[in-house]
């Protein structure tokens, strides 16, 4: 993933390896609802994982983290809150909302911060 050609659907793909590597599974990615996306859908464990992914070229404007801002999580819920509604066999199963934070800063591969629990709703 050159620093050119770097999007965030390159970015989803490389945070999606990384938490395969780490043991997680794929439920679903890019699931839409008319209230947002939830990138990567995954189970880790017994536990059901919303994962937002966050692609950052430059970090000078601030890092792909912290660009979770209040109102980015506050969609994010009530996505998952749809998508529970929708999946219920995953609905009995604890929740929790990660971010995968990735800063290309022209190193190769770019800096990869999986932050689990990322924020409570």
């Amino acid at each position: 993933m050159g620093s050119t050609q770097a999007s965030g659907r390159s970015a989803e793909a490389l945070a999606l390896r990384h938490l395969q590597q780490q043991g997680l599974r794929l439920l679903t990615q890019n699931w839409l609802c008319r209230r947002g996306e939830l990138d990567l859908v995954m189970l880790d464990g017994d536990t059901v994982v919303f994962v937002e992914v966050r692609y950052r070229r430059h970090s000078a404007w601030g890092g792909a983290l912290e660009s979770v801002d209040a109102r980015k999580r506050a969609k994010l819920a009530t996505a998952a809150q749809l998508f529970l509604q929708k999946e219920a066999r995953w609905a009995r199963y604890p929740c929790r909302f990660d971010v995968v934070a990735i800063n290309d800063d022209g190193r190769s591969p770019p800096r990869l911060n999986w932050v689990q629990n990322a924020f409570d709703t």
